[in-house]
């Protein structure tokens, strides 16, 4: 069987339409060929360019990227040199030496130096309570538990320098500055001489950075910090000794002992003590003037209408003022009219803080730090009682009597401020 192929046929209609397309359409001319031709070219051009900008484009990223790897390369080797050849941080000790844990033991009565082979060096005052947290490549934390250092630290130093004071945090360029902190009042002061200084804690609403020249006092009782500009004379002048000598109370602050002092009306005393006139006062360091209120209106007339928080704060200023004998006074005062009050107890332990300032004190400020013990067996100021009571111990009956206090306070307050204190005792 044969399979045959036929063509297509040509439709009638088609055939007219080309030949009448051909019929009216003559041939392209010379100018209408160029202009195609042109926009042929252009198009190759074109897409060549886009193919040229894309391989530059791509190389550049990769050689870019190269560089880059280079670079890192580069850096990581000369880090590892440098930390290399970099020595670690190194110190000595002149006038004391470290215990276990960091602690600085002073082995005379002029204080320490800690002073540091990159140049850096700290200076504590005599008394002060300190230790080393860390000392290695990268960083350098000191601790500052009772007392003042001064620090200088270099500006070559690439380590990181941090410094604890009480409960607050100072971090350290190349600085020179001064930090004390008293556990007591729970003051911390910063004199910063040279460079600048962050300081964080439990006042400040973040951090508080200070430059050279300025002064901070931070007061955690109080709830108060204040920054002030100091003079360069001012700056570089030391701070004033944490225990001034006893100033002589004028005679008429001293307590009458034959009758009270003439007692003016009520309406006075509620004018000049009232509404916590004083404790604002207090906060704000105006400590004389309270004095001279009460010098003004009669001690005891004072003593036996002003209120509780007026009374403690008469006993502070006085305090301060060193006036010992109307410190007293006040304190006992406290404890007489207002038995109950939280006050009363702290009352117990600042007489025995006033006691231990008198001559042949010490015996009678145990006693107050014992009653303060038994009275508040949880109290806020029971480690500074027993840290005071056992330093105290140590003194008037030797270290014998004050080891099983020691073991004591580091049994319930390991971290505490009289803590190093209790290891020396211990320490064979």
């Amino acid at each position: 069987m044969m399979t045959t192929t036929s063509e297509p046929k040509d439709s009638p209609a088609l055939t007219q339409a080309t030949d009448l397309c051909r019929d009216n359409l003559g041939p392209p001319t010379m100018a209408e060929l160029d202009r195609g031709l042109d926009g042929f070219l252009t198009r190759i051009a074109s897409k060549k360019a886009r193919q040229r900008r894309f391989v530059r484009w791509s190389l550049a990223g990769v050689a870019v990227a190269l560089c880059t790897l280079v670079a890192l390369q580069v850096t990581s080797v000369f880090r590892k040199r440098w930390s290399a050849r970099e020595a670690p941080l190194a110190y000595r000790i002149d006038g004391g030496s470290v215990l276990e844990g960091g602690y600085l033991r002073e082995s005379g009565h002029a204080g320490m130096n800690v002073v540091f082979n990159e140049g850096s060096r700290l200076t504590l005052t005599p008394g002060t309570r300190s230790r080393l947290r860390v000392v290695d490549r990268d960083c350098a934390h000191v601790a500052i538990e009772r007392g003042r250092g001064s620090f200088q630290v270099a500006h070559k130093s690439n380590r990181r320098w941090l410094v604890d004071v009480g409960p607050f945090l100072v971090t350290v360029t190349g600085t020179v500055f001064t930090v004390s902190w008293d556990p007591l009042s729970e003051e911390l002061d910063l004199r910063l001489r040279e460079g600048s200084v962050v300081v964080s804690g439990p006042v400040s609403a973040g951090e508080i950075a200070l430059r050279a020249g300025q002064r901070l006092v931070a007061n955690l009782a109080r709830v108060q910090t204040v920054i002030t500009e100091e003079t360069p004379e001012q700056a570089n002048s030391e701070p004033p000794s944490a225990h001034p000598a006893p100033a002589v109370t004028p005679p008429g602050l001293q307590p009458s002992a034959t009758g009270p002092s003439p007692a003016p009306v009520a309406s006075t005393v509620a004018k000049l003590a009232g509404d916590h006139q004083w404790s604002r006062k207090l906060a704000h360091g105006q400590w004389d003037r309270i004095i001279e209120d009460a010098k003004r209106i009669g001690v005891e007339a004072t003593l036996s209408e002003a209120s509780s928080e007026d009374i403690f704060a008469l006993a502070n200023a006085a305090r301060y003022r060193q006036r010992l004998d109307l410190a007293r006074y006040a304190l006992l005062t406290e404890r007489r009219r207002f038995p109950e009050s939280p006050r009363a107890l702290e009352a117990i332990y600042l007489l025995g803080r006033v006691e231990e300032s008198r001559e042949a004190g010490t015996a009678q400020a145990i006693a107050w730090y014992n009653e303060y013990l038994t009275r508040a067996p949880t109290g806020t100021l029971v480690g500074e009682a027993l840290g005071r009571k056992m330093t105290l111990t140590d003194k008037l009956e030797g270290p014998a009597r004050a080891r099983a206090l020691a073991e004591e306070y580091l049994r319930r307050f390991p971290k505490g401020n009289y803590a190093g204190s209790a290891r020396e005792l211990l320490a064979p």
